[in-house]
């Protein structure tokens, strides 16, 4: 059996774009400590009036409270993203992460290389070392790649990444990343983040996803 078997044209995918949100943030610490030392080095003669003291201190918990709605509503719009990612569970999602090789077949997304007569899929180790290398199509846009587990040349199972090569004639044209489909196999909310676990164990966060199908 061979490891690799062409699918016509590419799917087209088209990007996430990464929330950028921005978020307001105060220093307490800064605002108590030049309260402090305005308190400390005021002169006794003319005390702060007790209304400014006050003022001050309501602006203090005017902009402490503004900090903490900012916070729940930071939190609450996470949580709604992971409520809406969960809808993404059992579909596959298209990322750059590393592919991880197994006994099912892998659906791979390869780049467009102009001008090459010739391409090959790479696969590199955790190390960066190169373990397999696989002519392909360098008109293919996407291909299912059956890893080999047995035999000569063998892969052992795990986390690789994976590049195609291509060349003119005797020319190398560099080595391009390759995207692979992935299933959705769970969604969780860590450190302020929605996080993927895809089949196999990888975790990306959902922002990584450029494209989703299934």
């Amino acid at each position: 059996m061979t490891p690799v078997s062409q699918i016509g044209a590419a799917t087209a995918v088209r990007p996430q774009a990464a929330s950028s949100e921005p978020t307001i943030t105060s220093d307490f610490q800064t605002f108590l400590r030049m309260l402090t030392v305005q308190l400390q080095n005021q002169n006794p003669l003319e005390p702060m009036e007790a209304s400014d003291f006050a003022v001050q201190l309501a602006t203090f918990s005017g902009v402490e409270q503004q900090v903490r709605t900012n916070e729940l509503l930071a939190q609450f719009t996470t949580r709604q993203g992971l409520v809406e990612m969960g809808s993404w569970v059992g579909r596959e999602a298209l990322t750059s992460a590393p592919v991880q090789i197994d006994d099912m077949p892998k659906r791979l997304v390869l780049p467009e290389i102009p001008g090459a007569d010739r391409a090959d899929l790479v696969l590199s180790d955790g190390a960066g070392r190169v373990v397999g290398r696989f002519a392909v199509d360098p008109n293919a846009r996407e291909l299912v790649f059956e890893a080999p587990l047995e035999g000569e040349g063998a892969l052992v199972a795990g986390a690789y990444e994976i590049t195609v090569e291509g060349f003119r004639a005797s020319e190398a044209l560099g080595a391009f990343p390759v995207k692979s489909y992935a299933r959705v196999e769970e969604a969780r909310y860590e450190e302020g983040q929605v996080i993927l676990i895809l089949e196999g164990g990888n975790r990306i966060p959902s922002n990584d996803v450029l494209g989703l199908r299934g």
